[in-house]
């Protein structure tokens, strides 16, 4: 084990705040962690991993079906780009996009067409890129009949990754000081203008005064990152109505919802699904051991020859692992059995931890397997000892970092434990999930008793 060693040579994203653990192995949804200074470094322990990786790990780790998908794609399938057809890719997209294929109701067969990339980012900068192309004459490289739309609506809180222009889609000035940005005049000039997310007047009010010069709207469905925010009944239609009835383009950054909500795409509602432009997927795509997106567009939306081209476009060996993984969820019913997990994952956060520690947690929020327990502002301050008391008391999770302040007088969000079990989490490693953030809360909250009572004195 070398740990801290490691650590001092991996570029550091957290600013001097990385974890103290390191990582010796897993299987399924338990993993083995060792703290990497201390009394206890060295000594391995056992925790219930709700992050999955960044909520990627659907299945867990080691799953036999992707250990299958691999070594068949490795022995049999080569490689080979996107210039000629490859077997595996077919399969894929037939068995997915197809006349009879899984998500035929989401996307009607023939009217949309595929791209993969390496991560969610790269396939969010795909579909801006689809987006931008769709203003000027590809033939000339003139401006086209789309000019004069020079507005991209997005959301308070909103996170679609970390790269180049996605940064502008991102309100919040910490991610963006200092970083280029587009230019907002000009032929090509662009603006990003922002609203509350899920609240339906405000979108209402926008349209009704910049209809005729909005590009695109670029929404979560779930907004993760600002802390696993739901929009109210009825919202993303009538976003969608909206966005359709002033001809702007509608794209649904579903990297993070993917295969989380009960279903595998969050845009639908009671009526089913709803109709987008353009939808990004990732993370749980891959299973666990591949970085991967999909960009599903309609056959309108495309660019320039050769300008979209990537080393990463859904190869043999990602397309294996993407098709007998959705086979597996499928056969197995686990998005189905997931509605049932993520009603007794809200139970049993809501008795054993909202309601037992008042001071550190502030709300719950969530569908499917994929929820929040918001931080109350005293937490939030000491958020780093929290997660550190976790994890060692057996569970490990995520924080987001909550939308922080919002308009129209909308309440704050502080950050947000998210908890997003692998699909395959039996109940006996839910409770005992859920066991374990209750005892760290509760090492915690008396640690952070008598920090203030130590101050007082």
């Amino acid at each position: 084990m070398g740990g801290a060693a490691g650590c001092e040579l991996h570029l550091d994203h957290y600013g001097g705040r990385r974890l103290p653990f390191e990582q010796l192995g897993g299987r399924g949804v338990r993993m083995r962690l060792a703290e990497t200074s201390g009394e206890r470094a060295g000594t391995p322990f056992e925790v219930i991993d709700a992050s999955g990786g960044y909520a990627s790990a659907c299945l867990g780790a080691g799953h036999a079906v992707v250990r299958r998908a691999l070594t068949r794609a490795a022995d049999d399938l080569g490689y080979t780009t996107d210039e000629i057809a490859a077997s595996e890719r077919t399969l894929l997209l037939a068995e997915t996009l197809g006349a009879r294929g899984l998500w035929r109701d989401h996307f009607p067969p023939g009217d949309y067409h595929v791209s993969g990339r390496n991560s969610g980012s790269e396939g969010m900068e795909l579909a801006l890129r689809l987006v931008l192309e769709t203003r000027f004459d590809r033939r000339t490289l003139r401006p086209g009949r789309g000019m004069g739309r020079d507005v991209i609506l997005a959301f308070e809180g909103a996170w679609h990754g970390w790269t180049g222009t996605l940064t502008t889609l991102l309100n919040r000035r910490h991610y963006r000081v200092g970083l280029p940005a587009p230019a907002v005049d000009g032929p090509y000039g662009l603006r990003v203008q922002f609203v509350p997310f899920g609240l339906a007047e405000a979108v209402r009010t926008f349209f009704a005064e910049n209809g005729h010069r909005v590009l695109a709207v670029v929404v979560e469905p779930v907004q993760g990152d600002a802390g696993v925010l739901l929009p109210p009944a009825g919202y993303l239609r009538e976003l969608a109505d909206l966005a359709r009835e002033h001809g702007a383009l509608l794209v649904a950054d579903e990297v993070l919802t993917f295969a989380k909500t009960g279903r595998f795409f969050a845009m639908a509602d009671e009526l089913g699904p709803i109709p987008t432009d353009v939808t990004v997927i990732g993370k749980s795509l891959g299973m666990g051991v591949l970085s991967t997106s999909m960009v599903i567009a309609r056959r309108a939306l495309s660019v320039r020859p050769s300008g979209a081209v990537a080393t990463s476009d859904l190869r043999p060996l990602t397309c294996a692992v993407i098709r007998d993984g959705l086979r597996f969820i499928v056969v197995r019913q686990l998005l189905e059995r997931s509605a049932a997990l993520g009603d007794a994952l809200e139970r049993l956060l809501r008795r054993e931890v909202l309601d037992e520690f008042p001071d550190l947690y502030r709300d719950l929020r969530g569908t499917g397997v994929l929820y929040g327990l918001e931080l109350t502002e005293r937490a939030a301050e000491h958020l780093d000892e929290l997660r550190r008391s976790l994890i060692r008391a057996g569970t490990y999770v995520e924080f987001m970092a909550g939308a922080g302040r919002r308009s129209h007088g909308l309440p704050y969000v502080f950050p947000t434990m998210r908890v997003a079990p692998p699909l395959v989490t039996r109940p006996d490693d839910l409770e005992r999930l859920v066991a374990g953030i209750r005892a760290g809360s509760a090492k915690f909250q008396n640690a952070l008793s008598d920090h203030y009572a130590g101050d007082h004195r």
